[in-house]
């Protein structure tokens, strides 16, 4: 096939576009950087341009793969290449819904308002731009040329958030002899999609010409399930050095007081959500994708593969080594502490 990866330099468009190449497939990246993966052609473009497609649009394509987040560049680039691809796959995201409380709600659930703008104002905009550029895609493609997969949380090796390194690289590096701080919330549903899982789904659906709109999420774990795992591959790195997670769940009241944020960024602990009407966000079914090939490594693969990445290109979300020993001292200092 031959097929046009918008990105290719990017974390999950590089996937994309290896994972594609290996497949045997012809790509091209449009990308406005260098360093596309080896066999890939590069088409050097800024799709911030009204002439961004010039290069390729003349070009027939068997499908387009866009990762784009601002609704502007989905919106020229649906409109340029709208006669000369068969199929434009579209990477969206679970933000794009209303309402995050509701277990096992499936794509049929109502969206967020798209946003009118070409441009974010701020990552405040994330879910309603991805939303305008969703409707983008099916305005120039549809009703069965286009595929929008909407991931949960994306992780695994070149995660620059952290977010799904941050535990099982806390496991291995811990700063207290005894305990790993973590939130009293260990029911709460977590799921990871391994950004190299997602990109070899998105490569099949070009190749097996699957049509529709899909949640794209990892195995649904508790919390207490998914920091299991993360010690499993922390102590074999050679951290912990303990038999059991050796767990300090703190409450929510409590870690925030101390300044402790929720789900990503610094001084947060990554996947915890204290805001119940977010509690199901992971939580939503991905049947329909699972039924249409996609295919999930385990997690404790990503997360291992995450961690090294994580100890070779520095951090991310997560407590930082001090941050950990003031909230552990702070929680120790309690009358019943």
């Amino acid at each position: 096939m031959k097929i046009l990866v918008l990105g290719g330099t990017g974390w999950v468009s590089s996937h994309v576009a290896r994972i594609a190449l290996e497949a045997g497939h012809a790509v091209t990246c449009l990308t406005r950087s260098a360093g596309v993966p080896n066999g890939a052609r590069s088409v050097r473009a800024d799709r911030d341009a009204d002439d961004a497609y010039v290069a390729v649009a003349g070009e027939q394509w068997d499908a387009v793969i866009d990762v784009a987040r601002e609704p502007g560049h989905v919106r020229r680039a649906t409109q340029a290449l709208a006669e000369s691809a068969n199929r434009y796959i579209l990477v969206s995201t679970i933000s794009v819904y209303a309402n995050h409380a509701q277990r096992d709600a499936d794509e049929t659930a109502d969206r967020l308002p798209p946003l009118e703008a070409d441009v974010m104002a701020s990552m405040a905009d994330y879910g309603s731009a991805k939303v305008a550029a969703e409707d983008a895609v099916v305005a120039a493609f549809g009703p069965d040329r286009f595929v929008i997969a909407r991931p949960g949380l994306i992780g695994g090796p070149g995660d620059a958030t952290g977010r799904t390194t941050y535990w099982p690289w806390r496991f291995a590096h811990p700063v207290d002899a005894t305990h790993i701080v973590v939130p009293d919330a260990l029911d709460l549903t977590c799921a990871v999609i391994d950004a190299r899982d997602l990109a070899a789904w998105l490569v099949y659906c070009a190749s097996a010409e699957i049509s529709g709109t899909f949640d794209v999420l990892g195995e649904q774990l508790t919390l207490r399930d998914h920091l299991a795992i993360a010690r499993e591959a922390g102590v074999a790195e050679g951290g912990a050095g303990v038999d059991e997670p050796r767990i300090l769940p703190m409450p929510a009241a409590f870690l925030l007081e101390h300044g402790v944020a929720e789900w990503a960024g610094d001084n947060s602990l990554p996947l915890w959500i204290a805001d119940e009407s977010m509690g199901a966000m992971s939580a939503r079914s991905a049947k329909l994708a699972a039924a249409n090939g996609l295919r999930l490594r385990p997690l404790a693969d990503t997360l291992r593969d995450g961690m090294w990445w994580r100890g070779n290109n520095g951090g991310g979300a997560g407590l930082s080594d001090a941050g950990e020993r003031e909230v552990i001292a702070a929680w120790r200092a309690q009358p019943d502490g």
